[in-house]
C-alpha cells in the first residue's frame, strides 16, 4: 500500500514540476513558484530537490518584465537532468 501512495504523489510530483514549467514559458512567476513548491513537497526520492532553488531567480527576472534566458533554461536541465523534462524545456525556451 505505501509504494503506490509513494509512487502516486511521484507522479504528482511530475506533474507539478511540469506545471512549473509551463507556468515559466508562460510568464507566470507567481504559478511556477507555487508549482516548484509543491513538487518539492511531493516529491518522495528527492530528483525534484533543488527545483524551487533553481525556479527562483527565473521568477524573479520574470516580474521584472524579462525574458529567461538560455542560461536560467539550462540551468534548469542542470537541476533536472536529460530526459522528457529536458526536451518540454527545448520547447518552452524558444
Amino acid at each position: 500500500m505505501h509504494e503506490l501512495f509513494y509512487g502516486q504523489r511521484q507522479r504528482q510530483a511530475l506533474t507539478a514540476v511540469e506545471q512549473t514549467l509551463r507556468a515559466l514559458g508562460g510568464g507566470n512567476a507567481a504559478k511556477a513558484r507555487k508549482a516548484a513548491a509543491q513538487a518539492v513537497d511531493l516529491d518522495q526520492i528527492g530528483i525534484y530537490s533543488g527545483l524551487d532553488t533553481a525556479v527562483a531567480p527565473l521568477a524573479d527576472r520574470l516580474e521584472r518584465g524579462e525574458a529567461i534566458d538560455d542560461a536560467g533554461w539550462d540551468g534548469l536541465v542542470a537541476v533536472l537532468g536529460v530526459g522528457p523534462l529536458s526536451g518540454l524545456i527545448d520547447e518552452l525556451r524558444g
